[in-house]
C-alpha cells in the first residue's frame, strides 16, 4: 500500500484553496507600432506614463523589441506594483492619449500577481 504524503504549503490543491485576490499587481501591455508611428507613439506613451507615474505614485517602464517585423517595431508597457483599480485608469488613459490610432493591431493586457511564500 502507498502511504499518504504529506501536504506541503505550496502543493496544488493547498495553493488554490489559500490564493486570494491581490492587492497589487504587475501589469505587462504589448503591442505593434508601425515604424513611421514610433516617434509620436514614444511622446504620447511617455505623457501617458508620465501622468499615470504621478497619480499613482508607481515605477512605468517603455521598451520594445530590438528586431523588425514587417515595418513595425513590438513595444512593451510595464506598470509594476500597482493597485486593483489601476488597469481601468490606464484604459481611460490609453483613450484619452489616442494611443490606438498610432498601432497596428490590438494592446495585448497581461496581469501577474506575486507567488505567496509559504508559511
Amino acid at each position: 500500500t502507498s502511504e499518504a504524503q504529506p501536504a506541503h504549503c505550496c502543493s496544488s490543491v493547498n495553493y488554490l484553496t489559500r490564493w486570494k485576490p491581490a492587492s497589487r499587481m504587475d501589469i505587462y501591455v504589448y503591442y505593434r507600432v508601425p515604424v513611421a508611428h514610433a516617434s509620436s507613439m514614444q511622446q504620447r506613451v511617455r505623457a501617458m506614463q508620465h501622468s499615470l507615474a504621478q497619480k499613482f505614485h508607481i515605477q512605468c517602464s517603455l521598451k520594445r523589441r530590438p528586431e523588425l517585423s514587417h515595418d513595425c517595431q513590438t513595444w512593451m508597457e510595464i506598470y509594476p506594483q500597482v493597485p486593483a483599480d489601476f488597469a481601468a485608469a490606464l484604459s481611460e488613459a490609453v483613450s484619452s492619449h489616442a494611443l490606438p490610432a498610432l498601432i497596428a493591431g490590438e494592446r495585448h493586457i497581461e496581469t501577474f500577481v506575486d507567488i505567496e511564500a509559504c508559511a
